[in-house]
């Protein structure tokens, strides 16, 4: 069976790459792992001619290949005005890749990874789609129309994935749409991470990671350090990730003289942010939304209980007082509360460590894949079997 991966995601040529193609982030992982799966697999990715220059992973997995899509142009609202010209350039190679192909695999939200899913519903094809942001919070039309067509599709040979987990359903009004979690760590990866030493006798080490936008509130967490330098003297903060809240970040570091203990580490690859997570102590998340961070599930797997808010999945993860702290209303003083109770004493310290690294070997690339692979099986049938 034939497996047709359509995604916004940019990918650029590599010659050290099976498939001659290589990207960042917990993409590749993913795509290995659905591979599996299927007989052979097309990826139809944008290229870029110029990659962001720092970490890469080649896009590879089970009779992979790459089908390259023409680069859209601009960000923001000049990327939506140029998407009609986009899809002149690119619209017959994707319909001739889904027809050839026998069912489509679309990643939403994403402007190409929605084009894919509505070829695929107009071509009659077997259908699954993985919505990766925040099921909850639509804020745009664009988002809610997504939501809304996946849920109006879900159901038959349509399969429709929320990203994020909760006791309740997704939609309440379409129970075809289901959660599951993300991942980009196999087994023997969560495993190599749960193997960091002991933090009890080091200085207390904060540590963020995620893409640096006003809704992920780090700036909370620079505000509590004068809070925390009462108690904890050599307290530090490894901001890792790039984004528009950077420089503003970096203002405010330097006007409440932390700029010496806040350390900007920008975009590194996930084979340089485990090493930065093994050697920290708290993992601080006061995020506004979220669909399901793989950035947690990181630091979970090495051991870090984080602070974080109660947003979409993360309280199924954290479980307040057992892999860290769920923080209702964050603050700069609950913030610093938070920390100084998970890293305040040692044996508490140690009990959390210890749930998180248990907690994060439920979410290994394997389960992943065998969850999606029963859900295909279900809805697909023996017609459809996967490989």
């Amino acid at each position: 069976m034939q497996l047709l991966i359509i995604s916004h995601k940019p990918c650029w040529s590599s010659s050290g790459s099976p498939s001659g193609y290589s990207t960042d982030g917990g993409f590749p992982a993913q795509i290995e792992a659905v591979s599996n799966l299927f007989s052979s697999t097309r990826v139809a990715v944008p290229v870029v001619v110029h990659p962001p220059g720092k970490g890469e992973s080649p896009v590879k997995g089970v009779g992979l290949s790459v089908v390259p899509l023409t680069e859209p142009s601009g960000v923001a609202w000049r990327r939506k005005l140029g998407m009609p010209a986009w899809l002149v350039r690119n619209v017959r190679t994707l319909w001739c890749e889904a027809r050839k192909a026998d069912a489509i695999y679309a990643l939403i939200p994403g402007d190409i990874g929605l084009i894919g899913l509505m070829i695929g519903l107009l071509q009659g094809k077997p259908i699954f789609a993985r919505y990766c942001g925040d099921w909850r919070d639509m804020k745009t039309p664009y988002q809610s129309f997504t939501r809304w067509l996946m849920e109006r599709s879900a159901g038959g040979r349509n399969v429709m994935l929320a990203t994020g987990g909760d006791s309740a359903p997704p939609s309440p009004r379409f129970p075809n749409v289901r959660w599951i979690f993300s991942t980009s760590l196999w087994r023997s990866d969560l495993e190599r991470c749960a193997s960091a030493a002991s933090r009890n006798n080091s200085p207390l080490r904060l540590i963020n990671s995620c893409r640096q936008e006003p809704y992920k509130r780090t700036e909370l967490v620079i505000q509590s350090m004068p809070l925390l330098l009462r108690r904890f003297p050599e307290v530090t903060f490894d901001i890792v990730g790039d984004g528009k809240s950077i420089p503003a970040l970096r203002e405010m570091a330097d006007s409440l003289g932390l700029l010496a203990r806040v350390r900007f580490h920008g975009h590194v690859s996930q084979s340089a942010v485990i090493p930065l997570l093994q050697k920290a102590t708290v993992f601080c998340y006061p995020t506004a939304t979220e669909g399901f961070p793989k950035a947690v599930l990181e630091a979970l797997a090495c051991g870090l209980p984080v602070v974080t808010t109660p947003v979409s999945v993360l309280p199924l993860l954290v479980q307040d007082g057992v892999a860290g702290v769920v923080l209702q209303d964050p603050s700069p003083a609950s913030i610093a509360a938070a920390i100084e109770r998970c890293a305040g004493n040692p044996e508490v310290y140690e009990r959390m460590s210890a749930a998180a690294s248990g907690i994060a070997v439920r979410y290994s690339l394997e389960e992943w894949n065998a969850e999606v692979g029963r859900l295909l099986a279900a809805a697909w049938g023996a017609q459809y079997s996967v490989h």
